[in-house]
């Protein structure tokens, strides 16, 4: 059978049914009672991979035991295959010799027992080397991506009908094996299906930090066929995991655990019965296409697997149009959350202090100021390190080694350099944002940056700038719809980028600098908004906020970015890139102040420029309010409205010595809560604001829940 039939096969296969993964081959490997000569001499012992030139034939037992056991997939015995793990046993140059094996030892035990009725495949297996490179570093990304090319060339030369990249730790490993995997397949003029699956730690994340929804963003990209989880633990601990992934991800879904937890003496106990029964419930609740299994399981634990998932209905993947990113955390881009915040101090356009720090080299300073994006509600960090003054390349390598050990938010890559863009998304574990690409010069940007997007897998900034002498830059809400219209269906149509993953920057210009070619502009972006809005749904909108004060005093500059925030939210912004810190609420702000601000937004009036400076002038930011002096009530209550927790443990300890926790929480923080419900019903909080301010409540509820007595817990709020 052709490799093309055994792919078109596999396919079928996977729309029909539940289909079965072999077990352990440590287990049966260590039962054999293995010598150092059973490995080929001293050096080699206990390198699985060298059993396959020294006992073939132990290695091929083990594959008839699991394929008469039922498994539908046989994985080929090189889980430690690359030359990183081979190395340590001075055979890294016998890669493709030692991986070429395992595929014709595999090939040949499957085809012994496949019939045209009940065909079985052989899948290349692929681990994850020996380091996590977000982790332990010790290794390039270009060294892990050339080691995984070199093992995915061997096996898929070889002739295996799948690639199987497990129990993986860390997404930029997997980033870097997927990239290798496709090189492999450029130079063989082929592709094979690939499969990837993550190992999640009892801390219910990756190694590396990431969720599974986080990981499943990061990989959205990547054309898989089946994602999943593998190791780490027995089946009942990946439930929550197992249907979060069915509830996210767009491949097929696999589940292959450990026979449980080892015990203080390594033994893996959960019986074949166990295990079959927790998969069994997966199944049934419809999301799984694939389970085996992992450490400690064996040819009996397989056989109970393949009766149990014998006629069951596999799981049918569905098409997400959701707007996802992620780094170590999982961010949505919705409705339910509009505007994420994108801090934009780690920028050195924008940032005095950060362009100080990076050209003093002081990378860790800098780093922080990530961090304190983040802390002051950041959901997201905009990085832009151009310098014409400064290597660029050389900064990336040294600020994101910081910057992406600190935070957890996804990052927003922010340069022109499609070489700088690459460098910068190696740092990257999850789905990130590159910002920015347009039609000023034609398609020449979306030529170079677009395929970057697939390969790492990344949204895109859009903005509406195109090739027009006149005004290149679109001022006009209809101009703006045009240019957004034009760009979706190019990049959709022929650039192969997903409707979600394009965001558009309707353009911000300075609406006080009195050059009239901008008066009303600020208007004209509110519209071309909700314009975009309606007319490509998929779609997402940014803008960076702080661009319409340019030139006003600093205090009326917080105050009109905080009132463009908002009618821009109203019209339909996603994601802001601003200064979270420096941000007021709608409702917090004076009316006579409000309006200043809204009718130099919407140009009202003899002279609205003059008329919001002169108010200013002079006047110093409002946006650090001292709430230390209000009475103590009054300050739990504001600590709800703002949305902050910034001194809120402190003030519960405090009221604690006055009343009792379900006192507390039905008293001054309920006030705040009624006033947050309020002001929203009046169109004064967007609803990011109001998720801050339950943020806040949850905090202080969860602070009070250890003081309650056991019955105050049952009805401790309104």
């Amino acid at each position: 059978m052709s490799r093309d039939d055994r792919g078109k096969l596999l396919r079928e296969a996977f729309a029909e049914r539940v289909l079965v993964f072999d077990g352990s081959y440590g287990v049966a490997l260590t039962a054999g009672g293995l010598t150092a000569e059973d490995y080929g001499g001293a050096q080699f012992e206990g390198c699985p991979e060298a059993l396959l030139l020294s006992r073939p034939e132990m290695v091929s037992g083990i594959h008839r035991a699991y394929l008469e056991a039922g498994a539908d997939l046989l994985l080929t015995n090189t889980f430690g295959g690359t030359s990183i793990v081979l190395a340590e046993y001075g055979l890294e140059g016998r890669v493709g010799e030692i991986n070429r094996a395992a595929v014709r030892i595999a090939r040949e035990a499957a085809d012994a027992i496949a019939t045209p009725a009940r065909p079985r495949w052989v899948i290349g297996d692929i681990g994850p080397t020996t380091k996590a490179i977000s982790v332990i570093g010790g290794i390039t990304f270009d060294a892990l991506r050339d080691s995984f090319y070199e093992q995915a060339l061997a096996l898929a030369d070889g002739g295996v009908d799948a690639l199987f990249l497990e129990t993986q730790q860390d997404t930029r490993n997997i980033k870097a094996g997927l990239l290798g995997i496709w090189r492999a397949f450029d130079e063989l003029g082929f592709r094979l299906p690939v499969m990837v699956s993550a190992t999640i730690e009892m801390t219910g994340t990756m190694l590396a930090g990431q969720t599974v929804d986080a990981l499943a963003a990061s990989l959205q990209h990547a054309d898989l066929l089946t994602l999943g989880l593998n190791c780490s633990t027995g089946p009942e601990f990946m439930t929550d995991h197992v249907r979060t992934l069915a509830g996210v991800s767009e491949y097929y879904t696999s589940c292959v655990p450990n026979a449980g937890l080892p015990d203080e003496d390594g033994n893996y106990c959960e019986t074949p019965a166990q295990i079959a029964s927790v998969l069994e419930r997966f199944v049934d609740n419809g999301w799984l296409n694939v389970v085996g299994g992992c450490c400690g399981t064996t040819a009996e634990h397989i056989r109970m697997l393949a009766e149990m998932a014998r006629g069951k209905r596999p799981r049918v993947p569905a098409k997400q149009t959701r707007t996802m990113f992620s780094g170590i955390d999982f961010v949505e881009a919705s409705d339910d959350n509009r505007p994420l915040i994108v801090g934009e101090r780690t920028n050195e356009v924008g940032s005095r202090k950060f362009k100080r720090l990076i050209s003093a080299e002081k990378y860790e300073e800098a780093s922080e100021i990530g961090r304190r994006q983040v802390k002051g509600g950041a959901q997201i960090i905009d990085v832009n390190l151009q310098n014409a003054d400064r290597e660029e390349l050389y900064d990336i390598d040294r600020f994101y080694e910081l910057l992406v050990k600190k935070v957890r938010a996804p990052i927003m890559v922010d340069t022109t350099d499609p070489v700088s863009i690459e460098r910068s998304l190696t740092y990257c574990q999850g789905k990130s944002i590159i910002n920015s690409i347009n039609l000023e010069d034609g398609l020449d940007k979306f030529e170079l940056v677009t395929p970057l997007a697939r390969r790492y897998g990344a949204a895109l900034v859009v903005g509406c700038i195109d090739e027009d002498k006149e005004q290149a830059q679109a001022i006009t809400r209809e101009r703006k719809v045009e240019i957004a219209r034009r760009s979706y269906a190019l990049l959709t149509g022929q650039f192969g980028i997903r409707g979600e993953d394009i965001i558009f920057d309707p353009l911000v210009f300075p609406c006080a600098t009195g050059d009239q070619n901008y008066a009303g502009s600020a208007v004209e972006t509110i519209e071309g908004i909700r314009l975009i809005k309606q007319a490509l749904p998929l779609a997402k909108t940014v803008l960076g906020i702080s661009n319409v004060s340019f030139g006003l005093p600093e205090a009326g500059r917080e105050v009109l970015n905080s009132v463009f925030l908002y009618h821009c939210t109203k019209a339909g912004l996603d994601l802001a890139i601003v200064n979270a810190e420096k941000l007021e609420r709608y409702a917090s702000i004076p009316e006579d102040e409000r309006k200043l601000a809204e009718d130099l937004l919407w140009n009202r009036g003899a002279d609205p420029i003059a008329a919001f400076a002169a108010h200013f002038r002079g006047a110093a930011s409002r946006t650090k309010k001292d709430i230390s002096l209000l009475p103590l009530d009054e300050r739990l209550a504001n600590y709800i409205i703002e949305g902050t927790k910034d001194g809120l443990i402190a003030d519960l300890e405090a009221k604690r010595k006055e009343a009792p926790p379900l006192e507390i929480i039905n008293g001054p923080l309920m006030t705040g809560m009624d006033e947050v419900g309020r002001l929203f019903n009046a169109n004064e909080l967007i609803v990011a604001e109001v998720l801050q301010s339950a943020e806040a409540m949850k905090a202080a509820v969860s602070h009070l829940e250890q003081f309650m007595e056991k019955s105050d817990t049952s009805s401790r709020g309104k």
